[in-house]
This record gives structure tokens, C-alpha cells and sequence, in this order.
């Protein structure tokens, strides 16, 4: 037995992390203090942090060596591509201080710090999303502790040795952005999100239940399984080639990339056509026999899959046809009925594997994708390729889809392009669909607190209604006199 002075295992975890969090704060009422200008220099200096080119590749090569996930030139690009575009975003945004005011209304809107925030976040994106993450809660003068993936930890360690290097270049603490001690564990990621002021969760179910379990304001983002409708007035070349672009970055890393493809029959040769010519080759009957077997052993997704080009995919499942090694997708059919626990091909890949369904008209493909996002995925996103407006909109009203994303590359779009008006981010609110507490991209104005002060309205505003004017036409309609 230890002596008196002996720490029992949970309580060195309360400590453990208790000591992050006082450093967390002790940084935090620093910044709480910041003009705008310092919070968007902080934002920026944590940007070029991830940004600049020789530290960008060093974090892609190791997150690539250390979670043998994705490839090294596309981590580049993601993380270039995320960073830039949340700094677009950002650049002119209000966060310190008062960030609006109507005089008229007699409102004032003043911004706010959240504290500390609990980062939770992915292999997937071992530098990109943490790098997102502390943008964001710098440019709300926060403090913020990364959880990452025990995978994840060594590229977290070095991005935050530059963005160190960059808050020391300004003078800022850098307890700002700090990182739970190898190695991560449950117990110390679950301390952490008790003793933070937000919780931010980004990655597998059980860390988004954890999160909003921990007792502490959470937001958590579901899973993907992004299913993509092509019909019968798409362009079926440009669908192809943005499908095809999509899928193979980054070895689909994304949650955002394409998981299931349901083209309509009037263009389903045609487009499947395309597709070849893309690279992808189609599975036999007997290769996705083989393929399920290898990839989903008692129906679950086999780790050895998860983020690796076609050609090791093939190899791995011991598919021995020669052009399958020189493949970018493996195109997996499967019949409009092959839907739910059953066929694990309907569900998310993480891999350049794209499942490929054939059906009569639209109608049938818009039932096939509700289908598909209650299996899986509900609420994240849905893509339509078409030359018919007004049926995104019909899908936007009746599926269970945050997002419907027209005529671009699903993983790019998803979270935030240049090309169209969703915010940069790598985390996608599911809304109630998917169990969250947020339906859009997460962004900065998640990590601010919103005061108001409200002030009287001059007297010729006040309207106060009658009773006839609210319910008049109801009591008329209804015969209530």
C-alpha cells in the first residue's frame, strides 16, 4: 500500500488535468483583455503556424508516417486550403467588444469569451482540424486543450510547437493552446471535458457522446455517409470528374466525401462511362464478395482500410485483377434494395470504395437517399449533380440533410469553398437528425458568448397588439364569434 501522501488513479487524472486548465485560464484572462486587432493577430499568427510551406509538409509528412492515413501532397493541400479559407472568413469578422449596434432597436450586441475549450479531434485531420480549432478560439479570446487521437498526438505536438513559436513572435501566452499529456486516454480526455468551459468534438460516436454526457455546454458533429444523386439532366462528364476528385482526397479521409453514388438510369451508362475514364474500375460480383469479407469481418469496418488508396484496398482484400492496382475507386453495385445493417456497403468507407446504385427516375433516387441517411449519417449532407433547380430545394424539404450540396465536389464543398457560402471548417453540425446540438459548419461565432443590452424603444415604437389582431381571422375562420 502507498503512503499518506499517495494519489489515487482518478484523482492524478482530476490533477493532471486541473493543472492544464489553471494554466488554460491564468492565459485566457490575458486574452479576455485583447483589443480586436490582437484577437485577429493571434488568428493569423496560429494560421501561418500550419500555413507556412516547410512546416505545412513537415506536419503532413508526419501525419501521414504517424497515423498511416491519407497521403502527403493532398495534407498539404487540406491543410493550406482550410486554413487560408477560415482566415478568408474570419478576416473582417467582429469578435471582441461591441460587434453590433441598432440604435432604433436600442440593442447592442457585445462579444464575449466562452473560457476554455475542450478540443476533441481526429486521425483523420491530425494537424488541420486542431490547427481550425485554435484559429477560432483565439479570434474569440479564448484558451483552448487539444484531446487529440493517441494516433493523432505526435502531429499535435508539432503543430503546436510553431504556433508557440508564432504566439511568442506577438507576445502572447502560450498556455493559449495547450494539448492533454501523452499518452491520451479515456480517462483524461473525459477529465477534460468536465472541467472545460465548451467542448468542441470532432470524430467517432463516442467521443461526441462523451462530450455531450460530460455535463459541460457541448457541441458535437455526426457522422458522415454522404450519398450524391446523379439525374437524368446532370452533365454527366463534370459530375464524374468532381465525384472522382472528391473521393480519392486524401484517400477519402473526409466525412464530407462521397460514400454511395445513385444515378438515375436515363445516364447511369453514361456517367458510369465517365467515371472510368476517371480512374475508377467496377467491382465483379465475386471482387465485392471478397471485398465485404475483407473490409467489414462481422460487419464492421476493418481498420486496415480505412484511408488507403484503391490499389492497397485491392491488395489488401486479396483482389488479384491487374488493372484493380492501377485503380483510383473501386465502384461497388449493389441494388436499391441493399440498404441498412445487413449490406455494409450502404454505410460510410472512409476509403476510396464507392458504393453505386441504379434507379428509374428521381423520385425513386430521393427515397433511395433518405434511406440511405436514416441508416446512416442523418443530418450531415447530400449532393445532387442536375440541370433542374427547384429539386435540391425539394430535397432540402423533405430529406434529413443539413446540407444539399449542387453540382461540385462533395468533400470540398461540404466544408466551406471559395465557390459558394458556407463557412471554412472540418467539423459539419448534423443537427437533431444526427444528435447534435448544431446544424451548420462549425465556425468562430460558436466560440463567443453574445451580450446583450437592451435599451427602451422610443415611445413611437411601442405597439403593443390587440386581441382581435392576433386572433381575428382564426376565431373568424373557426366560427368563434
Amino acid at each position: 500500500m502507498g503512503g499518506p501522501d499517495r494519489i489515487s488513479a482518478p484523482d492524478a487524472v482530476t490533477q493532471t488535468v486541473a493543472a492544464i486548465i489553471a494554466r488554460a485560464r491564468a492565459a485566457q484572462r490575458v486574452a479576455e483583455r485583447w483589443t480586436q486587432a490582437q484577437a485577429d493577430e493571434a488568428a493569423v499568427a496560429a494560421g501561418w503556424a500550419i500555413v507556412e510551406p516547410t512546416r505545412n509538409r513537415l506536419l503532413a509528412e508526419r501525419a501521414v508516417a504517424d497515423t498511416g492515413l491519407g497521403n502527403v501532397p493532398d495534407k498539404i493541400a487540406k491543410n493550406r486550403r482550410k486554413t487560408m479559407g477560415l482566415l478568408r472568413d474570419l478576416a473582417h469578422a467582429k469578435s471582441v467588444g461591441i460587434i453590433s449596434e441598432d440604435a432604433d432597436a436600442g440593442l447592442t450586441e457585445i462579444a464575449r469569451a466562452v473560457g476554455v475549450v475542450a478540443a476533441i479531434t481526429p486521425s483523420t485531420n491530425p494537424g488541420a482540424t486542431p490547427a481550425n480549432n485554435i484559429i477560432n478560439a483565439l479570434k474569440g479570446c479564448n484558451a483552448i486543450v487539444i484531446a487529440p487521437s493517441p494516433k493523432g498526438y505526435s502531429t499535435l505536438e508539432l503543430l503546436l510547437q510553431f504556433v508557440h513559436a508564432e504566439l511568442d513572435r506577438i507576445g502572447a501566452p502560450r498556455d493559449l493552446a495547450q494539448s492533454l499529456p501523452a499518452p491520451v486516454d479515456r480517462a483524461h480526455t473525459l477529465e477534460l471535458m468536465r472541467q472545460a468551459d465548451l467542448v468542441v468534438a470532432t470524430g467517432s460516436a463516442t467521443n461526441v457522446r462523451g462530450a455531450y454526457e460530460s455535463g459541460t455546454p457541448a457541441i458535437g458533429v455526426g457522422p458522415g455517409n454522404v450519398t450524391v444523386i446523379v439525374d437524368e439532366t446532370a452533365d454527366v462528364a463534370d459530375a464524374a470528374a468532381k465525384i472522382a476528385s472528391s473521393k480519392t482526397f486524401d484517400n477519402a479521409t473526409s466525412c464530407s466525401s462521397e460514400n454511395s453514388v445513385i444515378v438515375v438510369d436515363a445516364v447511369h451508362d453514361a456517367w458510369l462511362a465517365q467515371l472510368v475514364r476517371q480512374g475508377a474500375r467496377v467491382l465483379e460480383p465475386g471482387e465485392v464478395a471478397q471485398l465485404q469479407r475483407a473490409m467489414f469481418p462481422e460487419g464492421r469496418l476493418a481498420p486496415a482500410f480505412i484511408a488507403q488508396s484503391a490499389a492497397v484496398v485491392a491488395e489488401r482484400a486479396g483482389l488479384s485483377r491487374p488493372e484493380l492496382a492501377r485503380a483510383r475507386i473501386l465502384v461497388v453495385p449493389q441494388g436499391p434494395e441493399a440498404v441498412g445493417r445487413g449490406h455494409p456497403f450502404s454505410g460510410e468507407k472512409l476509403s476510396p470504395v464507392l458504393t453505386l446504385y441504379r434507379v428509374a427516375d428521381f423520385d425513386a433516387a430521393a427515397n433511395l437517399a433518405e434511406r440511405l441517411l436514416r441508416h446512416q449519417g442523418a443530418g450531415h449532407s447530400v449532393g445532387l449533380h442536375t440541370s433542374t433547380r427547384d429539386r435540391a430545394t425539394r430535397l432540402g424539404l423533405t430529406l434529413p440533410a443539413c446540407r444539399v450540396i449542387v453540382n461540385q465536389a462533395h468533400c470540398f464543398a461540404t466544408g466551406g469553398s471559395y465557390d459558394n457560402a458556407l463557412p471554412f471548417s472540418l467539423s459539419m453540425g448534423c443537427g437533431t437528425w444526427g444528435r447534435n446540438s448544431i446544424s451548420d459548419n462549425l465556425n468562430y461565432r460558436h466560440f463567443l458568448n453574445i451580450t446583450r443590452v437592451v435599451r427602451p424603444f422610443a415611445p413611437d415604437r411601442v405597439h403593443e397588439p390587440t386581441e382581435d389582431e392576433l386572433f381575428g381571422a382564426y376565431r373568424e375562420r373557426h366560427g368563434l364569434g
